[in-house]
């Protein structure tokens, strides 16, 4: 090629390049926001298995909170199996009856509190019974910590004979549960004579009337004459707990006397100035004129029992004191003024 056509082709490239830079776009301007993430892609392949981790020690276990030397577990359970809740007696007793499983079975009641139910309207007995143990008061296995030990319900209990009247006494709401009157002298009004008793071989409260007697609530005082007062015990801390387990939680549920020095500083033991040793007294002086008038009498599984029959208020109210003595168990603590008082109107009654 020529010199000449070499020169025209570079001027031509030149020119060529000078016209395209001309009509080049104006800069870049800024970057516009990010649109939607596509979908995921497929899990890739699992890489080597890392090293082992170091073994647990046994300091890592919740366990050892409440399952140690200390024995936090194993001192409350040896106090609870000598107790009468431990022993297993009131689980053998019509444990099976929906009137009784509430109490007499430790499953039974867990799942009546968690019905909503109580004694009186069980919709059926225990199958199967257990006693009344750790896990009948206590949330146990749930956080597998000391906070297991948590009370199933301190609610308030509104009392089911006592239809209008609530016990709230703290955590011993929870035993307020069972250990409350089944029935009082009303339940036994003769049918054909509104003024006379129709006394039967269960002519009581049915036990554990404890709630009652420290309210003052149950019915024997009208019949003798006498005024319901509610114990000074009511107010003692936590009520029930705080006398039968104290600041140690004894388990065996035994009266406290580090609870009862708190008030009676000069107290040896639960028979303060020697108030139970004079009540027993005055109680063993009822027994005799109950046997006498041939109101009472030995029954068939120990101890005395009622004699069938249709008696007056004032004699009526004098063999219910005197079983209500017996099923209340704590010779008189429980409500010291008011026991004092039934006893003297029921010796007077039978005089």
């Amino acid at each position: 090629m020529s010199t000449k056509k070499i020169l025209v082709l570079l001027g031509t490239l030149l020119l060529t390049a000078i016209v395209l830079t001309a009509c080049a776009a104006p800069s870049a301007g800024p970057a516009g926001p990010a649109g939607p993430a596509g979908p995921a892609g497929a899990a890739g392949a699992a890489g080597p298995a890392g090293p082992a981790g170091a073994a647990a020690a046994s300091t890592d276990l919740t366990c050892k909170e409440c399952h140690n030397a200390e024995g936090i577990v194993a001192t409350k359970m040896a106090g609870w199996e000598v107790s009468k809740h431990g022993s297993g007696t009131s689980m053998a007793e019509e444990y099976s009856n929906k009137s009784c499983a509430y109490c007499h079975s430790g499953n039974a009641f867990q799942a009546a509190l968690v019905a909503g139910k109580n004694f009186s309207n069980l919709d059926a007995g225990a199958s199967e019974p257990s006693r009344q143990d750790c896990y009948s008061c206590h949330n146990i296995h749930t956080t597998y910590t000391k906070a297991d030990f948590g009370l199933k319900t301190v609610t308030a209990v509104k009392l089911v004979v006592a239809k209008d009247k609530t016990f709230d006494g703290g955590t011993g709401n929870l035993c307020a549960n069972c250990h409350q009157a089944r029935r009082w002298m009303a339940n036994f009004v003769d049918k054909t004579d509104a003024t006379k008793f129709a006394v039967t071989a269960r002519f009581n409260t049915h036990y554990s009337a404890q709630t009652d007697v420290m309210m003052g609530l149950v019915d024997v005082g009208t019949a003798l004459g006498v005024t319901s007062t509610a114990s000074p015990h009511m107010s003692v801390k936590d009520t029930c707990v705080g006398c039968h387990l104290g600041e140690g939680n004894n388990h065996t549920f035994k009266a406290q006397l580090a609870t009862c020095v708190k008030c009676h500083a000069d107290a040896t033991n639960t028979d303060v100035k020697g108030f139970s040793t004079d009540l027993s007294a005055k109680i063993a002086t009822l027994e005799k004129a109950l046997e006498a008038k041939k109101l009472i009498a030995p029954g068939a599984e120990g101890g005395m029992a009622a004699v069938v029959g249709t008696y007056d208020a004032k004699t009526s109210g004098a063999i219910f004191a005197y079983f209500l003595f017996e099923e209340d168990g704590s010779l008189g603590v429980h409500n010291p003024a008011y026991f004092t008082t039934l006893v003297d109107a029921a010796i007077e009654a039978l005089k």
